[in-house]
């Protein structure tokens, strides 16, 4: 295939991806999709253990080994863009831009394959499920399959960006993510006789307040964090109150050591103010992955690589949603990118869109990336 055809082809698998999403761990039309594009071009699938999701080998098959990753699940979103390839699946969308990601690294997958005689080492191409859930890129991780790559490599669609800017940042680019969910207990009775129970409303609503200054009067105004509460519930009709109040919501820092003082406090203040009402509180938490943070070795090759591409480079504004990319770091080199895909509605927005247009320049910088960094481990 010729460079344009092969850019013409994924922007036609864009377009089929983007029409038929499926949810973390359901990606099996989406797995069989992108296994019978690498069939095709004749290369080589691992054997891994995944029921969703795949690893393939571009190259020698020898050390070093270099990864490019796309995370390939949807989101429960319905879709509102009214695009001519819209999602064909109510209740489902890729509104994070996860088939832009997909077809970016198909092109880049399959340009390599063109010239893997070339190659010095070997290039994996990681499809990987669920970053929504979040957690798929664990269940990649946990196969072992990766044991040996050196480096991986990965980006994101960026709404906040036009067509043509790549951004990286040295440090946080994207933040840890937690979970919380908080149970007031008090003490039931009717509502003209608050004197006669312990209001777990009131408890609850205090929280939502005083939580606020967590992140204010506990770090440094020079690192970002932020705790919302998301989710509330509480009662059942107007003239009672409640045995108890019920919410959710998340904490998202930068800082390691942020993230275990802000769980503490969430967790204190929440007790602190259920045991000043007569009440008391129960936190969970369910651990998402820590911040996506880049070194300076692999960022100067990318903004370089990037450069050569085409791209107008710029420092990137570092993004408080979180990413599963960041599993990955823990065990190997990286770099995250974010690409910008046009001005539109922000990530997991029912109006959420990708400009393809963005899809050759991207994935001619992946060529370039893992090219470039594979003559660099030699």
């Amino acid at each position: 295939m010729t460079e344009q055809e092969i850019m013409d082809y994924a922007r036609a698998e864009f377009e089929w991806l983007h029409a038929h999403p499926e949810l973390a761990y359901e990606e099996f039309e989406t797995t069989a999709r992108l296994r019978a594009a690498f069939g095709h071009a004749d290369i080589r699938i691992l054997d891994v253990p995944l029921q969703t999701g795949l690893v393939a080998a571009i190259g020698t098959g020898a050390k070093p080994i270099v990864a490019l990753r796309t995370d390939i699940d949807a989101l429960p979103v319905h879709e509102e863009t009214r695009l001519p390839y819209a999602s064909q699946y109510d209740g489902k969308m890729h509104a994070c831009g996860h088939d832009f990601h997909m077809a970016s690294v198909l092109a880049a997958a399959l340009l390599l394959k063109e010239r893997e005689a070339n190659l010095i080492g070997t290039v994996y191409i990681v499809c990987q499920p669920a970053e929504e859930a979040p957690g798929g890129a664990r269940t990649v991780l946990d196969t072992g399959v990766l044991a040996e790559v050196t480096a991986i490599f990965g980006i994101h669609a960026r709404p906040i960006y036009s067509v043509g800017t790549f951004g990286v940042c040295t440090g946080g680019m994207m933040a840890s993510v937690d979970k919380f969910e908080i149970i007031f207990h008090g003490t039931g009775t009717h509502a003209a006789q608050p004197d006669r129970g312990c209001d777990p409303i009131v408890m609850a609503a205090q929280f939502v307040t005083a939580a606020q200054s967590i992140v204010a009067r506990n770090v440094s105004p020079l690192r970002p964090g932020v705790v919302s509460v998301t989710h509330i519930n509480a009662g059942t009709t107007w003239n009672v109150l409640p045995e108890r109040a019920w919410m959710e919501g998340t904490i998202r820092l930068f800082d390691a050591d942020d993230r275990t003082l802000v769980k503490g406090r969430v967790e204190a203040l929440a007790k602190g103010i259920a045991a000043g009402f007569g009440g008391r509180a129960e936190v969970s938490w369910t651990a998402g992955p820590p911040a996506v943070v880049n070194t300076e070795r692999w960022n100067a090759l990318a903004r370089d690589a990037a450069a050569q591409e085409g791209f107008a480079v710029v420092d990137a504004v570092p993004w408080m949603a979180g990413e599963d990319f960041a599993y990955y770091q823990e065990s190997m080199e990286s770099c995250f990118a974010f690409i910008g895909t046009g001005l539109a509605p922000e990530n997991h927005h029912p109006k959420f869109m990708v400009d393809p247009a963005a899809i050759p320049q991207t994935a001619r910088y992946l060529v370039r990336m893992a090219e470039e960094v594979l003559k660099r481990l030699k």
